[in-house]
């Protein structure tokens, strides 16, 4: 989709250009005068008045009527939106245009291309745009928002077409033209290193494993790293343990975390922060097969720890197990991973929000903050002491499930296991854990196209920038 800017209001526009404005009084609509000239309404109501959430909603919806009117090009004036938000210059142009390109994705890749083609807004006129801050506003959101929709490109692709090779590949690709160095380890490599979670795994899969190494130096020579970890399970079956067909269904989604964490890499060199970041994706199929690995089977992790296999479906904190062990090589001031891990996360939020666990309060708050300010929004859950004691394995130092009943506190579960994996970290480093699960895909109310929602891109820039 085109943007464009314009510094004054706009005066009399084309026929094949709709006039989008704001309104409280009618219902959205889409009118055309006598003389064919042609506008969108759009309503808004009291409460989305300085309500960010609401703010959100009311730009995507102008995209969700522009396409139900299969209007191609649009105009609408930034004041009439800066109105309705107490957002500085540069947030209002970021916002809107971010959110005016999610909007407008829709993931194609394997339909057959209409004759007369598609029907897309593809082009946009901000007009009043005459402050600076608001123009670096608008080139920073279309980055944005074209990156959000990179990764739910990456996670909408079916399992046979993103394979953990296909996965670097898109690795490598988004890191042209940056600064970024990505590096593929193969699973001789893993051997080496003792990646043993990760590789016991990918046992069952004919695909080899990979393990995805992005470096962005954007800060000073010597500065500690912010280290993002995302979840790369290409496809997931759940190996012996192996899903009913309604639950495998969608389970191409099972990397989202770590699209997430590429796309938030290729972003932030985009945009040029400066500072140190580290994106590691461990990356398996977790498939049948004579060779998967078996319930009951004990693997041992690059720390040393043994695992307890007790369910092969809880293959996702095997895999960062290793991941969260490698951070350790970089002396991190800061590691968060990102992972579609439980299902129990999904019955604990809903899907408005993702979880988050860690037993840093200040972290804590910086994430449900940042959550609120990017869109991506965030809820935590406890990572008490009393919690460990059921990740304790029977035959090996920690299990992989809820030792007790695995279906009571199943999230919990899941970020107290990876937690057992990062307490070696230096003291002064802080760690989190985003289970993604309830927003791995989009719904109604996003006023997005139906898939991957591409979360939590904004989050996760948001934090490097700030942090």
């Amino acid at each position: 989709m085109k943007i464009t800017t314009e510094t004054k209001k706009a005066g009399t526009l084309p026929k094949k250009i709709v006039k989008v404005t704001l309104t409280e009084k009618n219902q959205t609509r889409f009118i055309e005068d006598a003389e064919g000239s042609t506008s969108i309404e759009i309503k808004i109501n009291k409460n989305d008045k300085n309500n960010l959430r609401k703010f959100i909603k009311v730009v995507r919806k102008v995209v969700r009527t522009a396409k139900q009117y299969k209007v191609e090009q649009i105009a609408i004036n930034i004041d009439e939106f800066s109105q309705i938000t107490e957002l500085t210059g540069k947030e209002l142009g970021s916002i809107v245009v971010q959110n005016l390109e999610m909007a407008s994705y829709e993931f194609r890749d394997f339909k057959t291309k209409p004759k007369d083609g598609w029907k897309d807004l593809e082009k946009v006129i901000i007009s009043n745009v005459s402050q600076k801050t608001v123009k670096d506003g608008i080139s920073e959101g279309k980055k944005i928002g074209e990156m959000v929709n990179e990764c739910r490109m990456i996670s909408n692709t079916p399992g046979g077409d993103m394979t953990p090779q296909i996965l670097a590949g898109h690795a490598k690709r988004l890191s042209k033209n940056t600064t970024i160095k990505t590096t593929v380890l193969g699973e001789k490599e893993m051997e080496k290193l003792k990646m043993g979670a990760i590789l016991g795994v990918s046992k069952g899969s004919p695909e080899e494993s990979k393990f995805i190494i992005m470096d962005y130096k954007g800060g000073k020579k010597g500065e500690r790293p912010i280290v993002l970890v995302g979840k790369g399970v290409t496809f997931d079956t759940g190996g012996l343990n192996i899903k009913g067909g309604d639950g495998m269904l969608g389970m191409h989604f099972d990397m989202s975390g770590g699209a997430s964490v590429i796309a938030t890499l290729s972003l932030v060199a985009q945009l040029k922060l400066k500072k140190n970041v580290i994106g590691l994706i461990p990356s398996v199929e977790n498939m049948v097969s004579g060779s998967a690995f078996r319930p009951g089977d004990v693997l041992k992790s690059m720390s040393g720890k043994t695992i307890e296999v007790l369910n092969t479906d809880a293959e996702g904190r095997l895999i960062l197990a290793d991941a969260l062990t490698y951070a350790k090589k970089f002396n991190p001031r800061a590691v968060i991973d990102v992972a579609t891990l439980t299902g129990a996360s999904l019955v604990a939020l809903g899907q408005n929000a993702s979880a988050i666990m860690t037993r840093s309060k200040k972290l804590q708050d910086t994430l449900e903050e940042l959550g609120e300010k990017s869109g991506d929004y965030v809820w935590p859950l406890p990572l008490w002491e009393e919690y460990e004691a059921d990740v304790k394995g029977q035959i090996a130092d920690v299990a992989n499930l809820g030792t007790k009943n695995p279906r009571n506190g199943g999230s919990i579960n899941g970020g107290i296991f990876l937690l057992q994996f990062v307490k070696d970290y230096p003291k002064d480093c802080v760690w989190a854990h985003i289970d993604m699960a309830p927003r791995m895909t989009t719904i109604p109310s996003d006023n997005l196209s139906t898939g991957a929602a591409g979360e939590p891109v904004r989050l996760l820039t948001q934090f490097v920038k700030e942090y």
